[in-house]
């Protein structure tokens, strides 16, 4: 009998998936997976997970059948040969990680069998303060790996992974709630599911994600991955800097890499493109008033709120010279902080007070361009009174 091909060996996988969905003893499938012949490649298996969801099956349902995939397939799971990888790929640096949160892990494992005892009450309290950075390592998935995934067409299994970190950020939560509360059994009961699915994750991703990724990610785009990675941090290691790929300068993809006007009459920005239209509704639309002097002290621009401002503008301002906008009682103040913007001295200034009942904030600062000149002051200002009265949380949308 010869062996089923790439597409075979798909069709074969997603039914047992979907057997396992229908409610199939996991050691039947198991048995099938092992008469099967051919292997499976971690890209096979991510590549089923994204016809699965593009065929209908919601993500949900697929994230709550994740570890069922990887009980079954471990077994036959071969991972390619991976190209060497260095300190400071950024793959290199998501392993390096896992390493360091695994072994924080087992520090934490001893300590919280030894509870009751204060003393490693103490300890599991400072050891869980270190594991809790994993979640850099969630947030430069989902914001640097996972976009690059999907402009390759790999969606489905992002959205699933996605979904299983906030399964474990929500059992982070309880695990810290239970030590403020000093419960030793609570404690253990929160940490224990924490844990296993914190490890779970590791084989998640070094058996399948980064595979996946390093097998359709190019070097221009780990480089891209790896320039931004600094604005996110890591989780309780520094990243090497050995691994230097032969990218040529016009093919390395830069934040501000966009042409200068599309079709559209888009304006290229530091990050992303917006039409004039799009920025000025954008200002608009704000929950806020922002008011824009230029380094000559010249006004040049103001917001007309949707929302109403709060104090009145007029477009007669725009080229008038800000001291002339104000009160002779308050020139020294405004001359103060502009002064003290163009000399450097100062970077903010922030007032706040009452006026018909509400609590208003107003805020000014320096802007800067990228050779540090003093390019003009931006004035905030805002009706904070109801963001003031707000207790406890909101996480759902509700109809009001």
């Amino acid at each position: 009998m010869s062996q089923p091909n790439l597409e075979e060996r798909k069709e074969l996988l997603k039914e047992m998936i979907l057997d396992l969905h229908r409610g199939a003893d996991l050691e039947d499938v198991k048995e099938r997976f092992r008469e099967m012949m051919g292997q499976v490649t971690a890209f096979e298996i991510s590549q089923m997970e994204q016809q699965l969801i593009a065929e209908g099956l919601p993500p949900a349902e697929v994230r709550a059948l994740c570890d069922v995939h990887v009980s079954v397939f471990e077994e036959g799971l071969q991972t390619p040969d991976q190209p060497e990888l260095t300190p400071g790929h950024p793959v290199h640096t998501f392993k390096y990680e896992n390493f360091a949160l695994n072994e924080m892990l087992s520090l934490l494992d001893e300590a919280i069998a030894r509870l009751p005892d204060e003393d490693e009450l103490r300890r599991v309290r400072t050891y869980a303060e270190q594991v809790m950075q994993f979640n850099r390592i969630y947030v430069r998935k989902e914001n640097l790996l996972f976009p690059f995934l999907e402009k390759h067409g790999v969606t489905g299994p992002t959205q699933v992974m996605w979904g299983i970190h906030d399964q474990i950020r929500d059992q982070a939560k309880a695990f810290q709630a239970a030590l403020e509360e000093g419960d030793a059994d609570a404690i253990k009961a929160t940490y224990a599911e924490f844990e296993k699915n914190l490890r779970s994750m590791f084989y998640k991703e070094e058996n399948i994600l980064y595979p996946t990724a390093l097998k359709m990610l190019s070097d221009a785009e780990w480089l891209a991955i790896r320039e931004q990675s600094d604005d996110i941090g890591y989780c309780l290691i520094r990243p090497g800097d050995a691994w230097q790929p032969d990218v040529p300068e016009s093919e390395r993809i830069r934040m501000a890499d966009q042409p200068t006007a599309t079709a559209y009459g888009d304006l290229a920005l530091q990050v992303g493109a917006l039409s004039p239209q799009q920025i000025d509704l954008l200002l608009r639309n704000l929950p806020v008033d922002v008011t824009f002097v230029d380094e000559t002290d010249t006004v040049r621009y103001y917001s007309e709120s949707v929302h109403g401002r709060i104090f009145v503008r007029t477009p007669s301002v725009i080229g008038r010279r800000v001291q002339n906008c104000h009160p002779p009682k308050s020139l020294h103040i405004v001359e103060a902080i502009l002064n003290g913007f163009r000399d450097g001295t100062r970077d903010t200034a922030a007032f706040w007070i009452m006026m018909n009942g509400r609590f208003l904030h107003i805020s000014y600062y320096a802007m800067r361009d990228d050779e540090g000149t003093y390019r003009g002051a931006l004035e905030v200002s805002q009706d904070v009174t109801d963001i003031r009265a707000l207790e406890g949380e909101k996480r759902l949308l509700h109809d009001e």
